[in-house]
């Protein structure tokens, strides 16, 4: 496919100049009725028709890429009738032309062209048309549209019947030959981007010139505008999460200020110019927002109704497997923001947020991956995210801090907390899902890269060469040393892939990766470590997590470690001061050591600095950073391993706790003394494992279900026993009675 490209025009958008998307069409008469097989590879976006019908398989198709490493082709099966057939394809510029990134240098990308396409039509094995200068193009309505920045719509350019038979496009150009980019040709095998559900406005209100639309909470889609207007009348849509001073806010939303009086007309901008003939329903096709409010100008007083926009709500095709609820208030309503927020950010691949970077920062889904896989199903869309991850490394072994990128992410905005993306992807879905292919397709990748991380060790062993412990707490640096945290997640990207390589058959390769785990640890407990205090270099709530959780103390070190990091604790007033490194660990660290309650407590207490914080002051999902007085994004998701902390240790469901393979579970709730219920439940593999608990009196009530294939155990914490005084092993299904332990210190 890769001689068959073909293109409208060399010309393409830039911020100065706009380039319209194209339609192509092209005929075919069949002698018979026949099915065939499109196969149609882009660079860009495109929607595909035939005979009039739209067949493309999901929202901002194909995949995303750096077409240098992957071009994603389509695959469908249609059925032709006799006589004339019409294949239409409206391309957009989707990545490979994506000026509204140039932050990241996506203007100047060295595959960045026009969008163009190569398609073919095929009966078993024979080719019957493929694309060439026989296809015919014009310009469409959309006049300009950019993934990042918004989409121009001109509705006086519209087509009628430009993609169905008997259509005549005698004054059509012809499409020219292109030349592909370098990159290899891939089936796009994932889940497609979805339109999960439609939403109105809660209230509307008016603001000078224009109409201040509130949706409620915070997602990801487009608006469907509807509306009877002028020829010409000019519709601007302005997308946001924040209000300040009775208007929207876009300050937070885009962040290059040296650029911002030309930028704030542009960023999350969709513009519809009216035809002017009867009801007009308009739906942007070639970008999507991050919002909750949309001010839109342009308006007469009567036509601001509530019918005008609706919300339609877009992210890649997840299934929920899995949840969690419980009589706090806070605390479900954090679980609704962390899924929302993983779902506002999973467009392909997980981003960071859907507003004004769109980037798959890969510590962001490192961070947040496990609470993805307890609560929906992304490892097909992980595993062709990863490969690109892999196709991304370069050949000394360094990875970027965003993929896809054509270099930017290198030397900075990267580094082993960053990198961990590679292991922990293939690590969490071997855990959830007893999934092997990704560890076996990444194998190579791990090796190069522990070998490039031990070349940047300095003279002690340990590393500190990228991005470390990020958003700490107020803003301030991040108090945990950057050679702290990168040579720790250093040992345990180590540790993980050591573990995977075991389980597909490398013992050589998995005792070299046991080894440079070994010589991390080392390091870290020669010179990070503070035996006469037991104490982490930085003396800070996250250093001191992390060296519990990764274990860096060991098993005689571990109660002295943990008391000091409950006096750091209590010496911020049961605060957290953390940044996102830390928050991945320091909740999971106090559940083990018997303290889920002061976990708890710490992630939904209101008063500043917390999760319930953030709900106090109008959050509907996870933002980027706890800032006294002011935030950046509004939809991040980095922070929600609190989803995964809620389930395994408020609910108590830990699948595969020791590796061992997804057929066994521990069930061990932590019964919060501030909560009269809690449940949750996780479909694995074998099926649905579902835990609830309520209190009776001075008991508790736990039931437990696990289907058959599962086999595990039933634990309590030291403070809790079972009423008959046994312990349930193996047959964990059931109800039981709790009550306090008689032995309770």
């Amino acid at each position: 496919m890769r001689k068959y490209f073909i293109k409208a025009t060399e010309e393409y958008n830039t911020l100065e100049k706009s380039v319209p998307a194209y339609y192509f069409r092209r005929t075919y008469n069949s002698g018979a009725e026949q099915t065939v097989k499109i196969r149609i590879a882009v660079c860009g976006f495109y929607e595909l028709y035939f005979n009039g019908a739209r067949k493309t398989r999901g929202f901002l198709s194909p995949y995303i890429s750096n077409t240098n490493d992957y071009i994603y082709y389509d695959e469908y099966e249609v059925r032709m009738s006799v006589g004339e057939n019409v294949i239409g394809v409206h391309l957009g510029n989707g990545f490979q032309n994506n000026p509204g990134g140039y932050i990241w240098d996506f203007d100047k990308a060295s595959f960045r062209s026009a969008p163009m396409f190569s398609l073919i039509v095929t009966r078993g094995e024979e080719i019957l048309l493929k694309s060439s200068s026989d296809f015919k193009t014009c310009p469409s309505p959309i006049r300009s549209d950019d993934y990042r920045f918004g989409e121009y719509y001109d509705a006086r350019y519209e087509i009628a019947g430009w993609n169905e038979k008997g259509f005549d496009d005698s004054s059509w150009g012809a499409a020219i030959p292109a030349v592909a980019p370098l990159g290899e040709l891939a089936h796009s095998a994932i889940r497609p981007i979805i339109k999960e559900r439609e939403t109105l406005p809660v209230r509307i209100f008016r603001k000078g010139d224009g109409f201040i639309y509130d949706f409620g909470e915070s997602n990801a889609g487009i608006c469907r505008l509807r509306i009877r207007g002028k020829a010409g009348q000019r519709i601007e849509l302005r997308h946001s999460d924040a209000m300040k001073d009775g208007d929207i806010c876009m300050e937070n939303v885009w962040f290059v200020r040296d650029m911002w009086e030309r930028d704030r007309h542009l960023i999350q901008c969709d513009t519809y110019v009216c035809r002017g003939e009867g009801e007009e329903i308009y739906e942007p096709t070639f970008t999507y927002h991050g919002f909750r409010y949309v001010r839109v100008d342009g308006l007469e007083e009567e036509q601001a109704t509530k019918s005008l926009l609706t919300y339609l709500v877009y992210h890649t095709e997840l299934n929920t497997v899995g949840d969690f609820d419980c009589s706090d208030e806070v605390a479900s309503m954090l679980q609704k923001m962390t899924r929302r927020s993983i779902l506002s950010n999973f467009h392909h691949f997980p981003t960071d947020c859907p507003q004004r970077e769109k980037n798959g920062w890969t510590a962001d889904a490192a961070l947040s991956c496990e609470a993805a896989l307890l609560n929906f199903d992304p490892e097909i869309n992980y595993r062709q995210w990863l490969k690109n991850i892999c196709k991304a490394q370069h050949a000394d072994g360094e990875l970027p801090g965003i993929i896809p990128t054509d270099g930017w992410g290198f030397n900075g905005g990267n580094g082993p907390a960053w990198d961990s993306v590679l292991a922990y992807l293939p690590y969490f879905t071997y855990v959830y899902r007893g999934e092997v292919s990704m560890i076996r397709e990444a194998a190579p990748t791990f090796i190069t890269y522990l070998k490039y991380l031990r070349r940047r060790c300095d003279e002690k062993g340990l590393l500190h060469i990228g991005l470390g412990d990020w958003c700490h707490v107020g803003g301030i640096p991040p108090k945990a040393p950057l050679n702290f945290t990168d040579t720790v997640m250093a040992m345990d990207i180590a540790e993980k892939i050591s573990f995977m390589l075991d389980r597909v058959n490398m013992p050589e390769e998995s005792h070299f990766a046991k080894e440079e785990a070994g010589k991390y640890k080392a390091a870290v407990r020669c010179h990070l470590i503070d035996f006469d205090k037991m104490t982490a270099a930085g003396n800070c709530q996250s250093s001191q997590a992390m060296a519990l959780y990764y274990g860096i103390f060991e098993k005689n070190e571990r109660s002295a470690a943990f008391d000091r990091l409950l006096e750091l604790i209590h010496g911020n007033d049961d605060h957290i001061d953390i940044g996102v490194l830390g928050a991945r660990v320091i909740f999971h660290v106090l559940s083990e050591f018997g303290y889920s309650d002061l976990a708890f407590k710490m992630i939904t207490r209101e008063d500043y600095p917390s999760y319930g914080n953030w709900i106090k002051r109008g959050a509907t999902t996870l933002w980027e950073d706890f800032y006294p007085d002011r935030v950046s994004s509004m939809n991040h998701h980095f922070w929600g391993d609190i989803s995964a902390w809620f389930i395994k240790r408020i609910a108590g469901i830990c699948l595969n706790p020791e590796g061992a393979g997804v057929n066994t579970v521990r069930i061990k709730p932590s019964f919060i003394g501030g909560l009269d219920n809690a449940s949750a439940y996780h479909i694995a593999p074998a099926g649905k494992i579902s835990v609830s608990w309520h209190r009776e009196g001075e008991s508790v009530i736990l039931s437990v279900t696990v289907p058959n294939g599962i086999g595990g155990s039933l634990e309590l914490e030291p403070s809790y026993a079972f009423e008959d005084g046994g312990r349930v092993r193996c047959a964990v299904t059931g109800v039981y009675k709790i009550t306090p332990s008689p032995y309770e210190a």
